[in-house]
């Protein structure tokens, strides 16, 4: 006896069934491996920042180790100024001594002046 059109649909439906059930499968097995695949990205990703961030975290450290060495020079620039500054307000006290005074009285009255004058 030949299959008859009912038994014919029967096969093709089962067949037509098993070929998605493995295509279910295939896609379920992709999307594990995408899955995996973008996972080991994530991981690789996030130890690629931590090591950005860690050198640059030790390179912020190494510019404040530097910004302490450059105050400190310019500390020691000003105070070379001063000491400077000092030494040629002796020399012209040395030198005149009377104008010296004389500047130092007025500097101290208008320095009075201006003190009262702000309380008032």
């Amino acid at each position: 006896m030949s299959p008859t059109a009912t038994d014919s649909i029967k096969t093709n439906l089962g067949e037509a069934g098993s070929h998605v059930k493995q295509a279910a499968s295939q896609a379920g097995q992709a999307a594990k491996g995408a899955a995996s695949a973008a996972g080991e990205e994530l991981r690789l990703g996030k130890a690629q920042v931590k090591s950005e961030l860690a050198d640059g975290a030790l390179a912020g450290i190494a510019a404040l180790e530097q910004a302490g060495a450059a105050s400190r020079e310019q500390v020691d620039a000003l105070m070379d100024k001063g000491r400077d500054l000092v030494d040629s307000a002796a020399d012209l006290i040395r030198e005149r001594p009377l104008a010296s005074f004389g500047m130092a009285f007025a500097a101290g009255w208008i320095i009075a002046k201006l003190a009262r004058g702000n309380s008032k």
